[in-house]
């Protein structure tokens, strides 16, 4: 007798955000399925989860010997970074203005036209700019970015409950998109949305960052969080609909697992291979939670994790 597989049927989808697409950039499309991640017997999966790379404006403090080593000199520039990036497979890049920081520069606007410009004029991929995470200095340079990049689709955050109005008036002026992040909890990614929306921005401008556990650090809750997201989206609440993107490979690097060389039990293996895997983990557990964008750092687990997309999307 043959056994019928059950088919879950959902009201709702999850919004399409476009990134790139004017200005010479390539296009990338994210999100539109009706249906749980990687589960095509279900629904329509249209658009497959993107990879993107990190780069950041100034050489990496603190960063482990095997990422310094697997990158080289090219951490000194952010725009041959991002083209060494391209051709290790990287769909779009993820800039960070680190040096915007406070307490690891503090530069301006000035610096991060001239970073963002460059970076821009080096590949032809999305990009996708976030700032120090200090709120003010994130208005300040995002703007900046905003301007030198007006019309060529870029992804813009963090935007936060702090500064959602000058960051998503700023998307709206000049066609980004906005990078909505919240702390880990369902509600408070709903509302940040809520507010965009009142603010004028379109559903298909936001992407959603719900933070991201690394694991052994948060990885179940993160999960447990982003599929609620999705399950709600799916049953039809348009503010839970944005694609999500998540930062993997920074959490995942910081972790004493991927940095610790001396000290640590034989069982733990080699550090490079140990700290691929635990980026590798991370990342392949938040695509299966529901991420359309996964941010890495190592080019390793950039080939590796898009090997396992082509599997799933198989």
């Amino acid at each position: 007798m043959p056994v019928e597989i059950p088919v879950e049927k959902w009201n709702g989808q999850v919004h399409q955000v476009k990134l790139g697409g004017a200005g010479g950039r390539k296009e990338l499309v994210v999100g539109g399925e009706n249906t749980l991640p990687f589960l095509k017997f279900e629904g329509n999966i249209p658009h497959r989860p993107a990879v993107a790379i990190e780069v950041v404006d100034q050489p990496p403090q603190g960063w482990a010997e095997p990422l310094v080593k697997a990158w080289g000199n090219v951490l000194q520039d952010p725009a041959a970074w991002a083209k060494k990036a391209a051709e290790y497979g990287a769909d779009l890049i993820s800039l960070r203005l680190r040096s915007a920081h406070p307490e690891e520069g503090n530069t301006g606007a000035d610096h991060a036209r001239k970073v963002v410009a460059a970076v821009l004029a080096a590949v032809d991929l999305p990009v996708i700019v976030l700032g120090p995470e200090v709120a003010q200095k994130d208005n300040e340079v995002l703007v900046a970015a905003s301007e030198v990049g007006r019309g060529q689709r870029l992804g813009l955050g963090d935007c936060l409950d702090k500064n959602y109005r000058t960051i998503g008036a700023t998307c709206l002026a000049d066609g980004h998109v906005a990078i909505a992040k919240t702390p880990i909890d369902m509600n408070l990614a709903k509302q940040l949305n809520i507010l965009l929306s009142d603010l004028g921005l379109p559903l298909d401008a936001i992407l959603m960052d719900p933070t991201t556990g690394a694991l052994g650090y948060g990885l179940e809750y993160t999960y447990s969080v982003m599929e609620r997201l999705r399950i709600t989206a799916l049953m039809g609440d348009k503010m839970t609909s944005p694609p999500m993107i998540c930062t993997a490979g920074e959490e995942s690097w910081r972790q004493k697992e991927s940095k610790a060389t001396a000290g640590v039990p034989q069982s733990w293996g080699e550090q490079e291979q140990r700290a691929i895997l635990w980026e590798k983990i991370t990342a392949i557990g938040l695509l299966n939670a529901g991420a359309n964008v996964i941010v890495l750092r190592h080019p390793r687990t950039v080939e590796d994790v898009k090997a396992a997309i082509n599997k799933l999307s198989a």
